[in-house]
């Protein structure tokens, strides 16, 4: 029998394992039991925290720069590079895990870190920007990133904004000719499954703003605030009315700032991340794909990463199996996502252990039992063709 070829793909335990981690326990198990098997390590992400780590683990290279943090203080933050094109990661610069002593800062936070990591990534010479939005601190409508790339924001007197969402209610005009000019020619494209719009019920405010800290006394003076930005935008940048398209809220609503100021588009997060590190081509012969992440939920179901995994393996008539921290989806859910198996870590725990400080022992484990089945699965097809 042929060492068969598996391809493991996980998305990041969140608060246990990274999706390297991840993979490499996972991976090991397998090679416990099928040690001759081509076993395929592919840690993947969705546009959120993880994202510029699965794209090293695909082979890019990882830059360090210096940029302000989501209430000012400098924090180091990464993003990936290879030949032109750039990964950047909202929540490695504005990311709510940043928040000095996690206090929220709902009317204050900003996105001018990420627009430093977007600047750098041209400065080294990025001509095709991906950038990745979750975990926002902020809900300033992109309007920190578009001063950190040259925007200016003045209110009535000619003042420059400061930082934060709710400054925006004081906006008067905005002056973004220099920043348009530069990213001309500069192709950019938002990592998000979200859809919502910016302002509205199921706008950046009102949906996001409360898990950023946004109290009810918050989110109408955020939500005014924007409704100013997206009215000052439309005034005053071409093809700057793009407040009510689909992703425009992401990230509070840096998505908005995204689309109007860097002419962006927008692709679910999984696909864009799959087409990055390379999937469809490493699929080719294999026999099992291995996805996961901490919590396989109806969450998974829209978009997250393993759903597209397993949307990706099926078009390639490849079977696929998950390892999860907890599962909370039933066998006719599992299918209808694509995936024959699920491989929980609470259940390996059952007899002992916890899979939350012992995720990888248990993660290993996970690979052990898969292989086990795999192999008693292709000795049952070997044994029915005969």
């Amino acid at each position: 029998m042929a060492a068969p070829k598996i391809v493991v793909a996980p998305d990041k335990f969140k608060g246990t394992l990274t999706a390297a981690e991840a993979a490499g326990r996972i991976a090991e198990g397998i090679l416990r039991v099928l040690p001759a098997a081509d076993v395929r390590r592919l840690p993947v992400a969705d546009g959120g925290d993880g994202t510029v780590d699965a794209a090293v683990a695909a082979g890019f290279r990882r830059v360090r720069t210096r940029v302000a943090g989501p209430t000012g203080p400098a924090v180091d933050a990464d993003f990936a590079l290879r030949g032109g094109t750039a990964v950047v990661e909202l929540a490695q610069a504005s990311g709510l895990v940043l928040l000095p002593a996690g206090i929220p800062a709902p009317l204050t936070a900003s996105s001018y870190g990420v627009g430093q990591l977007i600047a750098e990534a041209v400065r080294v010479g990025a001509r095709r920007i991906v950038l990745g939005l979750g975990g926002s601190a902020c809900t300033d409508g992109g309007a920190g990133m578009v001063q950190a790339l040259g925007g200016r924001l003045l209110d009535a007197q000619g003042v420059e904004l400061p930082p934060g969402g709710a400054a925006l209610r004081d906006l008067d005009r905005v002056e973004a000719t220099d920043l348009l000019r530069r990213f001309d020619g500069i192709e950019v494209v938002i990592a998000s499954d979200v859809d919502n719009p910016l302002l509205g019920p199921t706008g950046a405010a009102a949906v996001y703003g409360p898990q950023k800290g946004a109290g009810p006394e918050d989110v109408p003076v955020l939500e005014a605030a924007l409704a100013r930005w997206a009215e000052v935008t439309g005034r005053d940048v071409p093809g700057g009315r793009v407040a009510g398209r689909p992703g425009s809220g992401a990230a509070g609503g840096v998505g908005f700032g995204a689309l109007a100021y860097l002419g962006a588009s927008l692709r679910p997060g999984i696909d864009l991340l799959l087409d990055l590190v390379g999937f469809e081509p490493v699929l080719a012969g294999a026999a099992l794909v291995v996805t996961g992440e901490g919590r396989l939920d109806r969450q998974t179901l829209h978009g997250k990463a393993p759903a597209g995994v397993a949307a990706a393996a099926a078009r390639a008539g490849v079977p696929v199996v998950a390892v999860c921290g907890r599962l909370e989806l039933t066998g006719m859910q599992l299918q209808t996502a694509g995936i024959v198996r699920a491989y929980p870590l609470e259940e390996l725990a059952a007899d002992g252990g916890d899979p939350l400080t012992q995720a990888g022992d248990f993660a290993e484990e996970a690979g052990v039992r898969l292989a086990k089945d795999l192999l008693q699965e292709i000795a049952q097809e070997m044994e029915a063709a005969q």
